[in-house]
């Protein structure tokens, strides 16, 4: 399930700064490693964390290395557990799967959305990520992605707990 994202308060600073946030990612693009779930994916799934999961503790390292993304996170996320960077390289698919339980939603500011098939699809409803700007979920429910394009698909990633 899909929440509207201007009911919460990050999205326009995270607009208003994902072109810096991305050149970020740039910074740090060697350093992405495998998603730790392999049973979730065949190859093409990576990650650079910045904040751990499940409580949110700084990764001091990687946080020095990408400080808007870090300090947004910081400011406007009071309540959040993992943050950090999620590619999918070219011709990637993430199985169906259900998230964590617990009081988190997860929310995905796209960097770099290659044309073409390379979407997400939450309890049956199909979105597609636009380079600057937001998509909120509850990763709760099933829910699966894919890049069936040439090029990599990059989103800021964000679990956090919402004040609705």
């Amino acid at each position: 399930m899909f929440y509207d994202p201007l009911q919460f308060p990050f999205t326009r600073a995270l607009r208003e700064n994902w072109e810096k946030i991305y050149a970020e990612y740039l910074g740090v693009r060697s350093e992405l490693v495998d998603w730790v779930e392999t049973d979730l994916y065949d190859e093409g799934w990576q990650v650079f964390g910045l904040f751990d999961f499940p409580d949110g503790a700084e990764l001091t390292a990687n946080t020095k290395k990408c400080p808007v993304a870090a300090h947004l996170v910081r400011h406007y996320f009071a309540r959040h557990g993992a943050a950090g960077f999620s590619v999918l390289a070219p011709m990637t698919r993430i199985k169906p799967h259900t998230g964590y339980q617990g009081e988190y939603l997860r929310c995905h500011l796209g960097l770099h959305i290659p044309d073409g098939d390379c979407g997400l699809r939450v309890a049956g409803e199909v979105r597609r990520w636009q380079s600057g700007d937001v998509l909120v979920f509850d990763d709760r429910v099933e829910h699966a992605a894919w890049n069936l394009t040439d090029s990599e698909r990059v989103v800021m990633l964000i679990d956090f707990v919402p004040d609705l």
